[in-house]
């Protein structure tokens, strides 16, 4: 069968079953092809030791022994699905993995920030309540009236008093069209309100100007809109002027290569490393700024955390490591592999490892992650990480 292919950068599936998607060029041919009880691999690299063929006629008397055995009821999808995801496990390797159609249709809804939900931004006040921070114009939480600085004290008979920010978010998103019921504190006035979710998709990329005309950019995934939203957020900070920039990282899993070169070109010179593909201690690829550079020399801090992650950590190494950038905020979770996306007759996808990424220096941050030039611990309150960053560039 023919496979149609896409090199990704992901990790979020270990933490909420979301993954970044990336792509970028060809670089391996994979082929599999399914006849006869064969599954025949062209395999590549560091799999040449393994045969050609997989015999799996033991595979075959599980298959009876289970269908003849079991006391319950199977269907030939389930089975069949089930054979595609143990292959994908039996890797031993948290980032390859098999996708049914359906959930290879959720992944790709998540990547470009599409989900079902109300359509609020939150945020966690100075007293630890979720609150509002945001209604977006036009979706369900606007229309049921919702307004900024409204404190959601209960989301479907379920105290928010301990939540984080993110269990909050997760509580409330679900199936478009299903309904979640929230309690509402304004002010002296308490209410209920009931809101259907519908399917919201957030713009990847957001920008405004802050005090001091310092300017701030937040990508919180790099997503198919990332590189189109990026050239304009860089246009509007040269338009404005602005005396330095905050590129805000944190918490933003990942996402497309391809969005993560854009957004480095913004500041590299056309040319200038921004990260090396290898598999194994061959270098496959080398990814270099293609052109924009229209904020290089604008004093840059990338603000980071534990949450930053793969295409994130690509981005804020090759600032920092091309002398673009200084970085503020605690270590970044350490995903350095891509994997390859690859699109099956039966509607599935296969996302398998297929390299590993350096930075520009030359280090393999996988599992180590990027350690910033400021390490500054978020408080839980007010945002310090933010406020550093601004007294950073105010003295710089």
């Amino acid at each position: 069968m023919n496979l149609n292919k896409r090199f990704i950068d992901s990790w979020r599936y270990l933490i909420t079953a979301v993954v970044a998607l990336a792509v970028v060029g060809a670089a391996f041919l994979i082929g599999l092809n399914v006849g006869n009880g064969n599954i025949r691999f062209s395999s590549g690299g560091l799999n040449n030791g393994l045969p050609g063929t997989l015999n799996y006629s033991s595979v075959t008397q599980e298959y009876r022994a289970l269908i003849d055995n079991y006391d319950g009821k199977l269907t030939q999808s389930q089975l069949l699905n089930g054979l595609k995801h143990g292959l994908a496990q039996a890797a031993n390797d948290p980032y390859t993995e098999y996708f049914t159609s359906a959930e290879a249709k959720s992944f790709n809804n998540e990547l470009n920030n599409s989900f079902g939900g109300i359509g609020a931004e939150l945020s966690q006040n100075s007293s630890g309540e979720i609150e509002v921070m945001s209604p977006l114009k036009g979706y369900p939480a606007a229309k049921a009236g919702l307004q900024a600085k409204d404190i959601i004290a209960d989301i479907n008979g379920n105290s928010t008093a301990n939540m984080t920010v993110t269990q909050a978010v997760d509580a409330i998103r679900g199936k478009a069209g299903t309904e979640v019921k929230l309690t509402i504190a304004r002010g002296n006035n308490v209410f209920n309100v009931s809101i259907e979710r519908q399917n919201i998709t957030v713009p990847s990329v957001s920008y405004k100007i802050l005090s001091g005309n310092i300017g701030y950019i937040s990508i919180i995934t790099f997503a198919n809109d990332t590189s189109g939203l990026i050239q304009q957020a860089a246009q509007s900070m040269v338009n404005h002027h602005v005396k330095g920039i905050i590129l805000d990282l944190r918490d933003n899993p990942g996402g497309l290569v391809t969005s993560a070169v854009a957004t480095a070109s913004e500041w590299l010179k056309p040319g200038q490393e921004i990260m090396q593909e290898r598999r194994g201690s061959q270098v496959v690829k080398t990814y270099r700024a293609t052109g924009g550079d229209i904020l290089n020399g604008i004093p840059t801090v990338v603000l980071v955390n534990g949450g930053s992650a793969s295409a994130s950590e690509i981005t804020a190494g090759a600032l920092h490591d091309n002398h673009d950038a200084y970085i503020i905020g605690t270590k970044t979770f350490g995903k350095g592999v891509v994997q390859a996306l690859l699109n099956l007759s039966d509607g599935g996808e296969l996302k398998v490892t297929i390299a590993a990424w350096y930075r520009p220096d030359g280090q393999d941050i996988n599992k180590i992650g990027i350690t910033p030039d400021q390490i500054v611990k978020y408080n839980g309150k007010s945002d310090n990480q933010l406020a550093a960053a601004e007294a950073y560039l105010n003295n710089h």
